[in-house]
Formats: C-alpha cells, structure tokens, sequence
C-alpha cells in the first residue's frame, strides 16, 4: 500500500470522527429544547474556524475537505440556533 492510501485513510477517518463529534449534542438539544449549558462563544468560535477550512478546502478543490466542513458546519449552525432558541 502506497504513502497516498494511509494518508486519505487518516484523513478521511479523521474527518468522519470530527464531523459525527457533534451529532450527539445536536440531537440532545434538539430532543430535550435545553442548551443552556452550551456556550455560545465557543460554538460561534469553532464555526469560525469551520468556515475557514471551509474556505481553504474550496481553495484547494478539495471535495474531501469540502465535503466534511459544509457538514460539520451545518451541526454546528444547528446548534448555534437551537442555542439562540432555547439556551
């Protein structure tokens, strides 16, 4: 197996891992209409930082990177309204 295989496996399992990171809570908050102790600051912080890879991905034209930040992006976004609503 070539240097380029394990690089794409790491890469694609650490992107599947960081994106799924956030489903849990989002279906927490979305059953129990609860995020009190969610902070605000630190989720508009890490969507920031989502937006700038975001940015780099599509800098890159890299549909992995792409890919994984439009999702993780949208969980957070998610998040940060069900925050506004009901925290």
């Amino acid at each position: 197996m070539t240097g380029d295989f394990w690089v794409n496996t790491i890469g694609s399992v650490a992107a599947i891992l960081t994106t799924i990171c956030w489903l849990p809570q989002t279906i927490k908050i979305f059953k129990s209409q609860d995020a009190q102790s969610i902070s605000l600051s630190s989720q508009l912080t890490f969507g920031a930082g989502v937006i700038f890879w975001l940015i780099y991905g599509i800098l890159l034209s890299s549909k992995p990177i792409i890919f994984t930040n439009v999702a993780t992006l949208s969980q957070v976004a998610l998040i940060i309204y069900l925050k506004l609503k009901h925290g």
